[in-house]
């Protein structure tokens, strides 16, 4: 059983003083809305434009970045990994979620070099406007309803992808509330076996130290993503076995910090 309880985590130490970070605050509060409106709507007006999803991909990258300033976040990630990452081709991203700054982390230090999508659930292609941005964009729809038809359909897309892409998935599904990570779905496995895909796994420390559940407003910190090396389906073993040795290679790194 996972231990759910343990001392309190140390406070992150800031990288901006207050006077810096108010500012900051206050802009985003200003700002933000319009700002996040531009990027909603963009895919509706310009999602059928021929190099679209390039030039989206990169603005959204850059609007995380932005938000993670104002917000007085450092998200660090060694040369040597983003290289590592800038690379990395034919493979399944699987990252560990501790708070909702994951996704903005993780947008802000992958290099531009890898191309990279996201899955999401089918009901929020449900709205025309939503979908049209969405597919236009290059998320894979999943429909979570039916175990069977989610793996076929992130399979197929996964296996139309050029080597140059990756779909990102969390497979723990949630954020997690244990103190290391939590228990791992097969889906990655599953579709790292069909498409032949190998599975770089990346580790994301301390989000939930600066935006635990229940708060709003996260703390001013630095967020660690780690590329650890990329992760091979044994076709002799079960899918079990390959899950369990995934998220094993993957709490020896975050249990490390």
């Amino acid at each position: 059983m996972e231990n759910t309880s343990g001392p309190p985590p140390q406070a992150p130490t800031p990288i901006d003083p207050w006077i810096v970070r108010l500012p900051k605050r206050i802009v985003l509060v200003i700002l933000g809305p319009i700002y996040f409106l531009l990027i909603s709507f963009a895919p509706a007006l310009c999602a059928r434009r021929k190099g679209f999803r390039g030039w989206y991909w990169r603005t959204v990258k850059r609007s995380c970045s932005r938000l993670l300033w104002l917000l007085s976040i450092k998200a660090d990630m060694t040369d040597a990994e983003k290289d590592m990452l800038a690379q990395d081709t034919n493979s399944i991203i699987v990252i560990n979620h501790r708070s909702h700054l994951d996704g903005f982390t993780l947008m802000d230090t992958i290099p531009d070099e890898k191309w990279f999508t996201f899955a999401a659930k089918k009901e929020l292609f449900d709205a025309k406007l939503l979908r049209t941005g969405f597919l236009g964009a290059g998320l894979v729809e999943i429909d979570r309803k039916s175990g069977k038809v989610a793996m076929e359909t992130l399979s197929a897309s996964v296996g139309d992808m050029p080597a140059r892409r990756s779909v990102v998935l969390f497979p723990e599904g949630t954020r997690t509330k244990t103190e290391s990570l939590g228990p791992f779905k097969a889906g990655a496995v599953l579709v790292a076996r069909e498409t032949g895909r190998s599975i770089r796994p990346i580790v994301i420390h301390d989000s939930d130290r600066l935006l635990p559940r229940g708060r709003f407003l996260p703390l001013s910190g630095t967020i660690r993503v780690e590329v650890l090396t990329s992760f091979h389906c044994d076709p002799e073993v079960s899918v079990d076995e390959d899950v369990e040795r995934l998220r094993n290679a993957m709490i020896a790194a975050f249990d490390k910090a």
